[in-house]
């Protein structure tokens, strides 16, 4: 969509004209900068403010939209977003990528140089994280109304440093300079409770229960648009950020206890500071507990505002509400939104089961028995005790199900009980996501089957109908037309359309012209042009020259022993080790090639950590 006037729609040139006098409006009102004070970041700021001026315009239009059709709506639960940088992307989405370049170009500045001073939202880990925003851009360009929640980290996934061949982690203060997309809705504001205690009564001959007591800390929206391609359609991140219900105990500071005047302050930012604070100690498992809770709980209090303002019956909550849960992190979902309907709405259990069954959804990431949440049953009677009551009485519904199936089947009872036994006793997450979702999916056909074969066969055999497949795709927008413009370009000749970036299937067309020796040329050049641009990235971050013409190996992944790492730096050792060995005429058979690894580790991973020191050394 163009910029309108007067009811036209303006040439390239005419916008970039208005582009360029948008920038400086924005650098010298919005920022208050003079035009002796501009520079490359200065030009970044006025060049997002721009952006989100028309992003803004699409965002309210489509949540009207949404709101006058009263659509159903995914909420998509994730503690994990990688969004990358959103400036180059949101003007691709828009169509406007030649006239911002051309505006720039005019005041003195390059696109490629602008979008660098982005600071890149560093709120996910991995795989999890950008599988999650990937599904907000895909969901934007299909027009799909939708939600993605999640938690605003005060410090993202950490920056890392090399000393000594070793990686040391620095905090990634990621919002130094401001983050000009999201929006503070200082309206859109919750209470979060912790600990407590459950207070149970009786009105004739029903029993009631209350969660009361405990802690309350206060949950703010952050709100950031997501624009779909090719369509005016806009969709929103809400992220939460954690606030004290009282930002100072003034008794107690006036006392001259200033440090316990503002402890309630400290705990509630905490929530919301750390991406995956360390749990390798009992604090830490108790702060990612909360961090869980907190997201979930503010989430589904605006879910339910949210459909309340439709005027429908709480009994048909699933007409107009799907939640997905990438994976077991926001699985407190399921016993919270048992609490609202039983506790809050009056629902009775098989009622309220019914709707909640058909509202969540749960996507499995991963099938290593270690990596499988679990949360002691001490730690969440102490800071979710009512949640715990409800996790029993589904678990003991559950098993009796499992018992009428399969009687006398003590062994199948354990491996299917959401309570392990043990000291301490602990909760499994993933097996409450299975039994309190209507659908189940791997992230990919192989890792599905799996999920079926080696997690959850017995889950399979009890309800087959739950299990299914979703290939963990990425979007073509940002992970070819915006990560790799030559391929890009190579792509749209071959299909003679540009529409592959919408619709897939149509790369189908190139299979017929796999023995084209243009396009083998076009796309050689393409790949020849991407290994002198990292071979230049390499001299300057790096200091090391290394030959273009070499095969380049390249792993990117978080380090961690399931992702192969060691395995590969060992396969290097071994590969150098038999050059050293070989004679002359032997040595120049082999193939030149540039490994290059990167990735961080966990902090409280130290053989992750070991495994960075060997690359290194």
């Amino acid at each position: 969509m163009g910029i309108f006037s007067n009811g036209k729609v303006k040439d390239a040139s005419e916008q970039a004209e208005q582009l360029q006098r948008e920038l400086l409006h924005h650098a010298q009102v919005t920022l208050a900068h003079p035009p002796s004070a501009l520079d490359v970041s200065v030009m970044y700021q006025a060049t997002a403010h721009s952006v989100r001026d028309r992003l803004v315009e699409r965002w309210l239009k489509t949540e009207e939209h949404y709101s006058k059709t009263n659509a159903k709506r995914i909420y998509y639960l994730s503690l994990e977003y990688l969004v990358g940088r959103s400036l180059l992307n949101a003007i691709l989405n828009l169509g406007l990528k030649g006239e911002y370049s051309e505006a720039l170009k005019n005041l003195g500045y390059h696109l490629e140089e602008t979008v660098e001073e982005e600071r890149d939202a560093g709120l996910g880990n991995g795989g999890l994280g950008r599988l999650a925003s990937c599904f907000l851009d895909s969901m934007a360009t299909l027009s799909i109304p939708s939600v993605g929640y999640g938690i605003r980290y005060r410090y993202g996934i950490f920056e890392q440093l090399i000393a000594d061949n070793k990686q040391v982690e620095r905090p990634d203060y990621w919002l130094t300079k401001g983050n000009p997309w999201e929006v503070e809705r200082l309206d859109v504001v919750y209470p979060v409770r912790f600990y407590g205690h459950v207070t149970t009564y009786h009105e004739g001959d029903k029993t009631h229960f209350k969660w009361e007591g405990g802690e309350i800390v206060l949950a703010v929206a952050y709100d950031t648009p997501i624009p779909g391609y090719g369509t005016i359609n806009t969709n929103t991140m809400r992220l939460w950020s954690a606030r004290p219900l009282e930002e100072i105990n003034l008794g107690e500071f006036n006392e001259g206890h200033h440090n316990r005047a503002v402890e309630a302050r400290d705990r509630a930012e905490a929530i919301s500071s750390v991406l995956y604070p360390n749990d390798n100690h009992d604090e830490g498992k108790e702060l990612r507990l909360k961090q869980q809770y907190f997201f979930v709980a503010a989430t589904l209090q605006d879910i339910m505002k949210r459909y309340k303002k439709s005027g429908d019956a709480i009994t048909k909550f699933d007409s107009k509400v799907a939640v997905q849960l990438n994976d077991t992190h926001p699985t407190i979902a399921i016993p919270e939104l048992m609490r609202v309907f039983l506790d809050e709405e009056g629902m009775s259990w098989d009622d309220a089961w019914n709707i909640t069954t058909r509202v969540f959804g749960y996507t499995n990431h991963t099938i290593l028995p270690e990596a499988l949440e679990k949360w002691s049953v001490p730690l969440m009677q102490k800071l979710l005790p009512r949640h715990l009551e409800i996790i029993y009485e589904i678990n003991h519904r559950h098993l009796q199900l499992v018992e009428k199936r399969w009687s006398g089947d003590t062994a199948r009872l354990q491996k299917m009980s959401i309570i392990e036994e043990g000291n301490p006793k602990m909760v499994r997450m993933a097996i409450l996501a299975t039994v309190g979702s209507h659908a189940i999916n791997g992230v990919a056909e192989i890792h599905s089957g799996l999920v079926k074969t080696s997690l959850f066969p017995e889950f399979v055999e009890l309800s087959p109908e739950k299990f299914q497949n979703k290939t963990n795709g990425v979007t073509p927008r940002r992970w070819m037309l915006q990560a790799n413009p030559g391929l890009s370009k190579v792509i749209t000749k071959a299909v003679e359309t540009d529409e592959w970036v919408l619709k897939l299937d149509l790369l189908e067309r190139m299979k017929h012209l796999a023995g084209n020796k243009a396009l083998q040329h076009d796309f050689r050049a393409a790949k020849q042009a991407n290994k002198l641009k990292l071979a230049a990235l390499l001299k300057s971050r790096c200091g090391v020259e290394v030959s273009e013409h070499a095969l380049f190996d390249v792993q990117i992944k978080r380090i961690h022993e399931y992702k192969r790492q060691l395995l590969n730096v060992l396969s290097l050792i071994y590969r150098y080790e038999c050059i050293k060995r070989a004679s002359p005429a032997d040595r120049s058979k082999f193939v030149p090639r540039v490994a290059i690894f990167a990735g961080k580790a966990a902090p409280g991973y130290h053989l992750a950590k070991r495994i960075i020191h060997l690359i290194n050394a």
